[in-house]
């Protein structure tokens, strides 16, 4: 039988092992230590007893408590629904312009409009309706089909160019030059004028011939002097604002062959009571007329 050895300053049995000229003691757990251990131990059995725990090919053990915390969740989800019932019922039952008018479900709607809008809107027009690139801002008041709550409401309702709702928002800006409705100079001419009519640097001369082009193929959208038509959602060309970018290639690319924007529908994807809340919210944002 091999002798034990000790350490000659403590006395404590090694455990064999040494590095360095150091030797590692092999001194006993602290009985706290081992109780705390023993305690988790029977602790986690007992858990895996009582609550779901063990998986298998099928499923996974109940645990004879049949503890379900996705029944907590459904529970906790249907008492909020039927706390927030009092209110979406009256939601549902009346105008946007009613609701804008009633103070406790305006601050229900802007509240929960924000969720809707952050959960569903803002990967296009951004946090806060601010807009980004290709997709316009519904922060400010310039708006091309309307920005009262019933526009709004509208446009919500049904999309922009949303092949498949017949009421949706419709406008198509003719290509003027892919189609040769107007000829390479007329297109010229014309992207000077508009060019003109934002106060950008325009060739007079051809901003003069491009008067008459603009009047005779563009005016009755864009209005005589370019203000827009928020019924036929004709943009301004005079505001600076622009969905793409506002400079002269730009406009005589637009001009040429155009680029249209798309809006989902989202009646039948948003609830009634969701759709009112989001555009009470939307209304709200700054730019609500």
């Amino acid at each position: 039988m091999a002798e034990v050895e000790r350490d000659l300053a403590t006395g404590v049995q090694t455990t064999g092992h040494e590095w360095d000229g150091i030797k590692e003691l092999n001194n006993p757990l602290p009985r706290w230590w081992l109780l705390v251990f023993y305690a988790c131990v029977i602790y986690g059995l007992a858990y895996t007893v009582f609550y779901p725990a063990w998986p298998s090919l099928s499923g996974y053990t109940k645990g004879v408590l049949g503890y379900n915390s996705h029944a907590d969740y459904y529970t906790e989800v249907a008492g909020a629904a039927e706390a927030k019932k009092q209110f979406t019922d009256r939601i549902a039952a009346i105008g946007v312009a009613e609701i804008a008018q009633d103070p406790q479900l305006l601050e229900f709607s802007l509240a929960g409009g924000q969720a809707v809008f952050n959960e569903n809107c803002a990967q296009c027009h951004g946090v806060g309706g601010q807009g980004q690139r290709f997709y316009p801002v519904l922060a400010d008041d310039n708006w091309i089909w309307g920005g009262k709550l019933a526009d709004i409401e509208q446009t919500v309702r049904h999309g922009i160019r949303h092949q498949d709702d017949p009421d949706t928002r419709q406008a198509q800006m003719l290509r003027f030059g892919a189609d040769e409705i107007l000829d390479k100079a007329q297109v010229t001419d014309v992207t000077e004028y508009v060019v003109g009519l934002s106060g950008g640097d325009a060739d007079a001369v051809a901003a003069e011939r491009g008067a008459k082009v603009f009047a005779e193929n563009c005016a009755a959208c864009h209005g005589a002097g370019g203000a827009g038509n928020q019924e036929l959602g004709a943009p301004s060309l005079v505001n600076k604002i622009w969905q793409f970018t506002g400079d002269r290639a730009s406009f005589a690319a637009q001009i040429n062959s155009p680029r249209h924007g798309v809006m989902p529908a989202w009646q039948g994807r948003l609830s009634d009571d969701l759709i009112k809340m989001v555009t009470v919210y939307v209304h709200s944002l700054g730019g609500g007329q």
